[in-house]
């Protein structure tokens, strides 16, 4: 396991030890849960955004059908 420092404003630390106090957790454990939820989900907006621009690259759009029968769905608003 890694060791990592992390400088936070003083509002923000407090607020993570008060988070920490209510879970009844350690600072460093709030805050190692949470750099791994962000971590998680950036790298899957990455992989989400890298599939779209490989659908794109490839030609693989919605018809103008598509897009009509959404926006009816939907509304155009």
């Amino acid at each position: 396991m890694s060791a990592v420092t992390v400088r936070l404003d003083d509002d923000t630390a407090n607020a993570l030890d008060r988070l920490a106090e209510s879970l009844d957790r350690s600072p460093d454990d709030v805050a190692a849960q949470a750099i791994r939820e962000y971590v998680a989900l950036q790298a899957w907006q990455l992989a989400e955004i890298e599939a779209g621009l490989a659908q794109a690259d490839a030609g693989d759009f919605a018809s103008d059908a598509d897009v009509a029968r959404v926006l009816k769905k939907f509304g155009d608003a």
